[in-house]
Order: structure tokens, then C-alpha cells, then sequence
């Protein structure tokens, strides 16, 4: 196999002239011959001024490049898109494909004998790995790692769950605009990602699970030193990856997605993993199983108890242990043969665990936080090809519920009416949101946390059943439907509801059925107007016509694998 400077070479008809001409060119950046005969270990730099969620990536770079040399690669930086969730309009996911095609294609365009992908806020990793999975270069993830806590009049915080419990207390009037601004300046104290098991936090962990990471290359600070040895560390592994390393398809087994799958339950983690998880499976020629993925949170519990589903944060959650603490507690449900991609087994990263002394953030089996997984897949008229709820972190009591439709068309149309005083709204009905998913918005944006109409709040209701096909943040909580499949803008029975509609929500039976007849939906769904033409151009317009939708992760149809029927 070619290697090194020789992997890959441009075309101009005369190989040998390619490298000569290669090497003439980079030996202009000060490269010895020794050198350029090393392995090539590429690095990924996703650093932005707007991201700083990955301030921490300049250290990481250095860390890593170190481990490299001190292994005898030769490092290789070059720059990827960088996504920030705060700062992508008109959402994050809409970009996640871009960021996949680009990763993918300078991975494969550039030499380097493998690549190490150092990602963090929610949609950077996904879309990394999607890219590896797609190329033969091996590949192993370098989280940014979680930011630290802050502290407002003795009470902790962190971003985003307290973001938004913050901002319900506000448009409550609990909280004055004084009180919110001083907040604001202490939610994210530091670097780094959320510091709740939202969704980079999810991911970060899942990459460990499948044997993409380092052991606790998923919990440690942004901060810490130990995240800058997990880099150096990482720097190493790339290099005997060179030699020994499997490509990322070949890691992610059938064994390894499923570990996946379990752990996912068993963190409380996001609900945007699933739609990460239905992409990647994608780029593998295989088709996420909504129902085995349900059926395993039937058997998995919530072990990990952080916010939004539990109480604590990131930093208690590394101190127990980490992602290694929790498969200790899910060996009977893991395949401990699943490979990692630096070597040795999902067996290897719990095999040498010190004694256990905490059992209040990581929870042995016997006293879980909530006896079945996170997140449970619905079905039913409204949602023929399944939606999700993360029912552990929503309201017990509003789980079997059966409430009236009040309707909002699109994001718009539901910020401009939803605090109208006079808007006929109570706490038992149902909100539904639609045109928000992967083409209607577009992007599927994180609108799917419909908040609390204002006149409610403020009578001390802090939570109703929502549903609608957008998405929702991994710190988010409440009796929240999401991913309802097909959207409406796709012909799904989400684009028939209309204000007045019964609605019934049964999580233990896992049904969300509009309560109208057969004959009334299909009559309903004739009636709907032909979808709007494509945008005239550029990204958006490809976006369009090859977004697929969220049970396929959202993935370009073009992008994905054929399908394995096997």
C-alpha cells in the first residue's frame, strides 16, 4: 500500500514528477527529508473564532502533534468547517452534510496514513465520523471535552439545561431582566462543551462506546490537563493506527453500533444522537431499527445521573469513572468483542478499572435512576415511520395524556402567536408544531422545546405534551415528540391536525394517534397543497432534493451506502 507523501498524488500524468513536485512544494514550510518519510498523521483543525465550544483546539493541536512526533509520525494540520449550535443559521443540522462532504473529501484528496478528528459542539462529531466512515483512512476522535461550572448566588451552574431553566424562570417572571443578564454572563464559565448530557456531551461518550476515542476521551474538562494527555496520548495511537489501525467501517460492526445503541440509553443521552446514529448506520449500508432500538431501552436503565435527566454535570460524571464506570455496569447487554479503532477490544477499556467508591452519578443496576432507557420510539397515524420521546427526563404524569390540538404552522407562525393573550390556550392541551423538520424549516431546527406560553408559566405550569417533527437539544426536558416521520412537509399525517383535534400520547403502549377516522385522515391528506419548488440554487438547493428524513438520519440520499439486506 502507498504511504506517506507517495499516498495520493496529484495528477499530472508523470507520478514520479507528482511527488517531486510535492515535496519540492512542502519543503518550503522547513520539512527535512527524514521527515517527509515519517507516517503522516492528519489533524482535523475545527478552531473558529465563532465556536468556542472548541477554544480549546489550538492546545489540543499541539498536544496531539507532540504524541505524534514522540511516536515518529509526522503531523499534519489543515482546517475543516467548524459548526457552533449557537451560531449556524438557519440551524446546525442544516450544515452537518456540508461539513461530512468536506471532511470526507480532504481526507481522501490529501496524504496522510490516518486522521485524527477533533470535534465537540453537537454536529462536528457526527459529522466527522459520517466523513470516516465513508474513507479508508483510519480514523480515532479527539473530543474538545466539557466545559467547567459556574456559579450564580451559591447555586451551580451549566450549560444548556440551566440555559433553559433560566429562561422558563424568567418568562415566568420570576426573574427579573437584571437578574437573567447577570446569569448570562455565568452559564458557560469556560471553554468546552455543554457540561450536561446534551448532545456533544452524548456524543463525546458514544464515540468511546464504539471504539473511536481513548478511554475517558469522552468526560474529561476542556480545561484540564488530563484532556490535554488524552491528546498527546491520542497523537500516539494515530501513529501505530498508521500501521495496525482498522478503517472506521470496519470498527463499527454490527456489535459496535449496537454497544451504541445500549449505551445511549443507559447515559440518558440525547435524542439528537438517534438521528446521528440513523446517518452514520447509513454511510454503512444499513438501516438504524427503530424497534430494536426501542426494545433495548425496554431492557437498559438510566444509570447516569446528570442533567437534564438526573442532577449533576460532566465533571462528576468523569470523576466516577466515566464512560468505563458505565459499561461496567452493562456488561450482559455489551459485546465486549467489538473492536476500537487504536487496538484491543470494548473488553480492554473496562478490564482494568481501580475500585469503585461512588454510586450516586454513575448508578450501579440495582438502584438506576429510571428503570428503562432515555428515549422511546412512538408510533401511530401521526407517525407512521416512528417519532421519539425522551420520557426519562418528562413529566410522569403527562406520559398517557389526551389532550386538544392547538396548531402552529411553521417556527414563525409559532414565536408571533404563542404569548398572544389571546390565543385560546390551556396546560391540558396539546401543542403541535409543524413545517419544522429536515425541509420544512429547513434544518430541523431545535424548535421542537416549544416553550411554555408565557400566561401559563407565569400560573406555575412548567410543562405540557409537545410534539411536533422538529428536533430538540440534548439539555432540553419535558413531555416533549420529536422527529414525528414523515414531516409534514414530506406528506406526513403531521401537515392534517388542525386546532380543535383530540390527540391521545401513550408512552407505555408507545402510540401518538390523531383521534379522527381512517377515512376523515386520508380525505384530509388529498386535500393538502403540492409542496413548494426547490430554492434556485447553490447548497440550499441541493439540500432539498437529497435531504432524506430523520429515521435515515437526515443524510444526503446520495451520500449513503446501498442498503445490506442481510
Amino acid at each position: 500500500m502507498t504511504r506517506g507523501l507517495r499516498r495520493r498524488l496529484t495528477s499530472y500524468g508523470d507520478q514520479d514528477f507528482s511527488l517531486f513536485l510535492r515535496k519540492a512544494f512542502i519543503k518550503a514550510m522547513g520539512y527535512s527529508d527524514d521527515a517527509l518519510d515519517r507516517p503522516i498523521v492528519g489533524i482535523a483543525n475545527t478552531y473558529s473564532d465563532y465556536n468556542p465550544c472548541h477554544g480549546n483546539v489550538p492546545q489540543l493541536i499541539e498536544a496531539a502533534k507532540r504524541g505524534v512526533m514522540l511516536a515518529g509520525g509526522m503531523p499534519m494540520v489543515f482546517p475543516t468547517m467548524s459548526i457552533h449550535e449557537s451560531f449556524a443559521s438557519p440551524t446546525s443540522m442544516f450544515l452537518r452534510n456540508l461539513m461530512a462532504m468536506e471532511t470526507e473529501e480532504l481526507v481522501r484528496a490529501q496524504p496522510m496514513d490516518s486522521v485524527i478528528l477533533i470535534g465537540g459542539c453537537d454536529k462536528t462529531i457526527p459529522a466527522q465520523v459520517m466523513a470516516a466512515a465513508s474513507s479508508e483512512v483510519p480514523a480515532i476522535v479527539l473530543p474538545t471535552g466539557p466545559m467547567d461550572t459556574g456559579s450564580h448566588r451559591g447555586e451551580r451552574l451549566g450549560a444548556c439545561t440551566d440555559c433553559r431553566r433560566i429562561w422558563a424562570q424568567y418568562r415566568a417572571d420570576q426573574i427579573d431582566a437584571d437578574e437573567v443578564a447577570e446569569i448570562n454572563g455565568k452559564l458557560a464559565s469556560s471553554v468546552g462543551t455543554c457540561t450536561v448530557m446534551g448532545t456533544a456531551s452524548t456524543m463525546a461518550a458514544l464515540m468511546e462506546a464504539m471504539g473511536l476515542s481513548l478511554p475517558m476521551a469522552g468526560s474529561a474538562s476542556a480545561t484540564s490537563s488530563e484532556r490535554m494527555r488524552l491528546a498527546e496520548e491520542t497523537g500516539r495511537a494515530a501513529v501505530a493506527m498508521t500501521e495496525t489501525g482498522l478503517t472506521t467501517a470496519e470498527v463499527l460492526t454490527p456489535a459496535a453500533l449496537r454497544n451504541g445503541l445500549v449505551t445511549l440509553q443507559a447515559l440518558g443521552g440525547s435524542t439528537n444522537a438517534v438521528v446521528h446514529l440513523a446517518a452514520i448506520y447509513g454511510r454503512l449500508g444499513k438501516k438504524l431499527d427503530m424497534a430494536e432500538f426501542d426494545a433495548i431501552g425496554q431492557k437498559v436503565p438510566v444509570l447516569v445521573d446528570l442533567k437534564p435527566t438526573g442532577t449533576g454535570y460532566m465533571g462528576e460524571f468523569h470523576a466516577a469513572g466515566g464512560v468505563p464506570r458505565l459499561l461496567s455496569e452493562l456488561t450482559d447487554l455489551l459485546d465486549l468483542a467489538a473492536p476500537r479503532a487504536f487496538g484491543g477490544t470494548l473488553g480492554d477499556t473496562i478490564g482494568t478499572l481501580p475500585a469503585r467508591y461512588e454510586t450516586q452519578i454513575i448508578r450501579p443496576r440495582t438502584a438506576p435512576i429510571s428503570p428503562a432507557g432515555a428515549i422511546a420510539v412512538l408510533s401511530g397515524n401521526l407517525a407512521p415511520r416512528g417519532a421519539v420521546i425522551k420520557h426519562a427526563a418528562a413529566d410522569p404524569k403527562l406520559q398517557v395524556h389526551e389532550g386538544r390540538a392547538v396548531v402552529f404552522d411553521s417556527v414563525r407562525d409559532m414565536t408571533e402567536r404563542l404569548d398572544d393573550p389571546s390565543l385560546d390556550i390551556a396546560a391540558d392541551d396539546v401543542l403541535v408544531l409543524r413545517n419544522a423538520g429536515p425541509k420544512g424549516a429547513p434544518g430541523m431546527p431545535e424548535a421542537g422545546y416549544i416553550p411554555i406560553p408565557r400566561h401559563l408559566a407565569r400560573q406555575g405550569v412548567k410543562d405540557m405534551v409537545r410534539l411536533s417533527d422538529a428536533r430538540m437539544s440534548g439539555t432540553a426536558f419535558g413531555t416533549v415528540v420529536l422527529h414525528i416521520t414523515p414531516e409534514s412537509a414530506d406528506g406526513g399525517p403531521l401537515a392534517a391536525v388542525r386546532t380543535g383535534d383530540r390527540i391521545r400520547l401513550d408512552v407505555p403502549n408507545r402510540r401518538l394517534e390523531l383521534l379522527i377516522s381512517a377515512t376523515e385522515l386520508a380525505a384530509r391528506m388529498a386535500a393538502l397543497p403540492a409542496p413548494p419548488p426547490s430554492p434556485p440554487r447553490g447548497y440550499a438547493q441541493l439540500y432539498d432534493r437529497h435531504v432524506t428524513q430523520a429515521d435515515d438520519g437526515l443524510d444526503f440520499d446520495f451520500l449513503m451506502a446501498a442498503k445490506d439486506h442481510g
